[in-house]
């Protein structure tokens, strides 16, 4: 047997199963637990791990049936999309697993050992192969012939994939220029892993004007913030130029490290953070508070209780609230959009995604009842508590936690009367409810103990204005005041 045909037969009895994509374009997942180790049997469709992304906790079945060989990572490891997770000898009976031969002298068999397109994974779609492909490049005057297979397969590494070997064939890392200017622009991608490519997005620093500095001409975190930094006089040639960290990124210094406790940030929290910074300077907030008697509301939560219709299912005030702001979403149709900041619209959406704020171990997650506004009471009610009991589960898929219109956050459930919410990226409006309390009200005329709560909406200003936010709420309060305007208006 050849040592190319040794290769393709090795490749193909050792499948690579790679981190798929599990929802939306997400770049990366914590490995949460394993479910077997090396020598375990699995069978193809068999769940063999659970990964956190930054919207939900999702197992991963693999595509395959053999032994494990082995397992990449361990639990608690971030791992980018693409990358092997996991490999398994589908040819067990065939003996021992030996080393696979020389890969530069068989590129081509490695190369047939991937499927074309992306992986058949049952979750997600896999790691679409243009993540990895490189455009040709021209070549440029005083660049070695050679450097293109060396930065193809850095490249490749940087993004989670293993490279052929390159030739037999001596490279020559050039020296560091002695200043900026005598840098010599070169045409092909500079080399950076995904999470160093976004943060020089977000910064809007152009990586071919990046000075590398990390191993192999790849570029690093640290590049990148210090060509974000305020240019200052400097050397001509400095020896070992230091990176300047921008004041908004400067690490938090201790008071007492001993009593401190630093805790990475990831997963849904990590999720959270961009979503809220993101919301907060960009679209501009209004919130409007409304405080009701809904005392009827209360009444009716008790009768519906004892309805026949709704045996089994959890009736409480929020269903009602819910079904409030919907009728009231219904009434005034032009509050339920979204603003389109790439093409300059807005885009009005006929049909009502409404989120439910939920506070779980894993943080706060907001999934949503796909066409709410056209379901019964009891779809509400039996949807609302499958959404909100799957969330404290862990269980809510990325998929339950896109597309959102409108939100409720119930933060009465936590003793507090109000809160001013903010709005879920690419939503319009979120209502909080407060805590429901007997208070002192005046009632047809008399001083008499209510049941009352405090309503806040937050909205997109850039969609509604003052005028159609506030008719909005009232007919909320409205009807949860008097819940006959459910039949009368819905």
């Amino acid at each position: 047997m050849t040592a190319g045909t040794a290769g393709a037969a090795h490749t193909q009895r050792i499948r690579e199963f790679k981190m798929p994509d599990v929802g939306e374009g997400l770049t990366e997942a914590e490995i949460l637990k394993w479910y077997v180790k090396p020598g375990d049997t699995v069978a193809d469709g068999q769940v063999v791990c659970e990964v956190e992304t930054a919207k939900a906790a999702v197992e991963l079945p693999i595509p395959y049936d053999g032994v494990v060989h082995a397992l990449n990572f361990d639990e608690g490891t971030t791992v980018d999309v693409g990358t092997v997770i996991i490999a398994v000898d589908t040819d067990p009976g065939a003996g021992p697993v030996g080393e696979a031969p020389d890969e530069a002298a068989a590129p081509a068999e490695e190369d047939d050992a991937e499927p074309q397109g992306r992986q058949a994974v049952l979750v997600g779609y896999g790691a679409a192969p243009s993540s990895t492909k490189r455009r040709a490049r021209k070549p440029q005057p005083g660049v070695p012939a050679q450097s293109e297979p060396v930065t193809a397969g850095l490249q490749a590494e940087l993004n989670g994939r293993s490279a052929p070997a390159p030739a037999a064939t001596p490279v020559v890392v050039p020296a560091a220029p002695a200043a900026p200017a005598a840098v010599v622009p070169v045409a092909e991608r500079p080399l950076a892993k995904p999470p160093v490519r976004k943060l020089a997005k977000d910064l809007g620093i152009d990586l071919a004007t990046v000075v590398p500095t990390g191993p192999g001409g790849v570029v690093t975190r640290d590049d990148v913030y210090a060509a974000a930094a305020p240019a200052e006089a400097a050397p001509a040639a400095p020896a070992a130029p230091e990176v300047a960290v921008p004041a908004a990124v400067a690490p938090l210094a201790a008071f007492d490290a001993a009593r401190e406790r630093r805790v990475p940030v990831k997963g849904v929290r990590k999720a959270t953070a961009q979503a809220m910074v993101a919301s907060a300077f960009t679209a501009p907030h209004v919130t409007e508070f409304i405080t009701v008697d809904v005392t009827r509301t209360m009444k009716l939560v008790q009768e519906l209780k004892q309805d026949p219709d709704l045996a089994g299912l959890r009736v409480n005030p929020l269903l009602l609230v819910a079904k409030a702001f919907l009728v009231a979403i219904k009434r005034h149709p032009e509050v339920n959009a979204a603003w389109d900041e790439a093409n300059q619209e807005i885009v009005y959406k006929d049909y009502v995604n409404l989120g439910i704020a939920a506070a779980t171990p894993r943080g706060l997650l907001v999934p949503n009842i796909k066409d709410a506004g056209a379901k019964t009471l009891p779809q509400l009610a039996t949807e609302l508590g499958e959404l909100v009991a799957t969330a404290r589960e862990g269980k809510t898929s990325p998929a339950a936690m896109s597309g959102g219109t409108v939100t409720i956050t119930n933060v009465g459930v936590f003793g507090v009367d109000t809160g001013t919410p903010i709005l879920n990226p690419g939503e319009s409006a979120i209502l909080a409810v407060g805590a429901i309390k007997l208070q002192p009200w005046v009632h047809k005329g008399k001083v008499k103990p209510r049941h009352v709560t405090t309503l806040a909406l937050s909205f997109d200003h850039r969609l509604i204005d003052g005028e159609l936010g506030s008719k909005l709420l009232a007919d909320i309060a409205a009807i949860l005041e008097r819940p006959k305007r459910l039949i009368t208006w819905g």
